[in-house]
C-alpha cells in the first residue's frame, strides 16, 4: 500500500502530466497554433481541423496516455480507490486547467478516456459504442463526447465499481459537459461544425 507522501505526489505527478500541452508543442511541430485557429481548442478535433489528421490522432493519444500513465501507476503502486479517483482527477484538471498554459487548457475528452481506461476498459468499450452510435448519427464530436462522458459514470454504477470511482467519473462529466457550453450554444443554433 502507498503512503500518505507516495499518494500526494503521484496527485502532483498527475496533474503536472495532464498540463502537458500536447496539442500545441505537435501544432508547433507544424507552424500552427490550435489555439489561435479554427476553434481554438488545444484537443485533438481542432488539432486535426488545423494540422491533419495525423496529428489529431497523436494528439488524441497523447492526451490520453496524460490520463492513463498516472492512473495506472496509482494502481501498480496499490493504491486505494479514493486516491486513484483523485489521481484521475488531478490528471484530469491538469489538462483542462494546465500550469503550462495559464490555467487554460482543453475540454478533457481524451484525458478523461486515459483515465478510464486506466480503471475499467470495458466501461469505455459500452462508452465508446454510443458515442460512435452518435457521431455516426449527427456528426457532432462535441455531441458524442458529451453523451459519452454521461455514459461513463452510469456505467461505472452499474458494474458495482467503487463508489469513489463513480464520483470521479460524475465530477468529469459535469465538467466535461460545462467546457462544451459553446458547442451547447452552437448545437442549439444549428451552427456547430460538423466531421
Amino acid at each position: 500500500m502507498a503512503n500518505n507522501v507516495v499518494r500526494i505526489g503521484l496527485v502532483v505527478f498527475a496533474y503536472l502530466v495532464g498540463s502537458i500541452p500536447v496539442g500545441v508543442i505537435l501544432g508547433k511541430l507544424k507552424g500552427v497554433d490550435p489555439r489561435r485557429t479554427g476553434s481554438g481548442n488545444i484537443g485533438a478535433t481542432n488539432v486535426m481541423r488545423v494540422g491533419g489528421k495525423a496529428l489529431g490522432i497523436v494528439t488524441l493519444l497523447g492526451d490520453a496516455a496524460k490520463g492513463f500513465v498516472p492512473v495506472a501507476l496509482a494502481g501498480a503502486l496499490g493504491c486505494d480507490a479514493l486516491t486513484i479517483a483523485i489521481v484521475g482527477l488531478a490528471a484530469f484538471l491538469g489538462h483542462i486547467f494546465p500550469v503550462f498554459l495559464g490555467f487554460k487548457g482543453g475540454k478533457g475528452v481524451a484525458t478523461a478516456l486515459g483515465v478510464y481506461l486506466a480503471i475499467r476498459p470495458l466501461v469505455i468499450l459500452g462508452a465508446f459504442i454510443v458515442f460512435l452510435i452518435v457521431f455516426l448519427a449527427w456528426r457532432y464530436v462535441s455531441l458524442a463526447s458529451m453523451v459519452g462522458a454521461i455514459v461513463v459514470p452510469v456505467g461505472l454504477y452499474l458494474i458495482k465499481a467503487p463508489c469513489e470511482l463513480v464520483s470521479m467519473s460524475g465530477i468529469i462529466g459535469i465538467l466535461v459537459i460545462i467546457r462544451h457550453k459553446e458547442n451547447i450554444s452552437r448545437l442549439l443554433k444549428g451552427t456547430e461544425n460538423k466531421i
